[in-house]
């Protein structure tokens, strides 16, 4: 597998392009911006494009997803209904087999109630949910807890060597944020 940031300077906002090299299928996480350098990527690389996952329903997240509809033939999956296509509507948590890659995915609502995280082999596309340092914003101090809730039990429990790839922001890792995340202090959340 190999993964390419592309980051929208304007917005600040990462898009990544997930590649399996065997089938030279890709995934688009979070289509923020479609750039030249992005299609030329896909073009040159002799990629399919053969899904787009999205983390969560803010348009700075899937703003280039009607662009690469113009272009490419392709499954949308969400937990949100308006923005998935066909039956790829993602609730709760499983894995799915898109482009030849296990996809492992679970919701984890606080930021927006339709948050959810992929993790493909020990790499996590987080959206919102949680960056260097921090967690994604709340509406209230209750959505608050309940998303740090989620990230202790659900992000980080597992491997230490898991990274982390936020929506905003540099990659970090589950072992830094244990460490070095205030919002997720040793203290327990109730």
């Amino acid at each position: 597998m190999k993964i390419y940031l592309h980051l929208d300077f304007k917005k600040l906002t990462n898009c990544y392009l997930v590649v399996n090299e065997f089938t030279r299928k890709a995934l688009i996480i979070d289509p923020c911006k479609i750039s030249n350098i992005l299609i030329h990527q896909i073009e040159e690389g002799d990629y399919d494009l053969s899904a787009v996952l999205i983390t969560h329903k803010h348009e700075n997240h899937y703003r280039g997803l009607e662009t690469l509809k113009k272009i490419y033939d392709f499954s949308v999956y969400a937990a949100d209904n308006e923005l998935s296509t066909d039956k790829n509507v993602l609730k709760g948590e499983g894995t799915k087999n898109i482009g030849g890659l296990n996809v492992e995915y679970f919701s984890l609502p606080g930021h927006t109630a339709d948050s959810i995280v992929y993790k493909i082999e020990n790499v996590l596309f987080t959206g919102d949910v949680i960056f260097a340092g921090t967690i994604g914003s709340s509406s209230c101090s209750y959505t608050k807890r309940y998303l740090a809730n989620g990230i202790k039990s659900k992000i980080l429990s597992l491997n230490d060597d898991t990274i982390i790839m936020p929506g905003h922001g540099p990659l970090t890792s589950v072992g830094a944020e244990k460490q070095f995340n205030l919002d997720l202090d040793a203290s327990p959340i109730v």
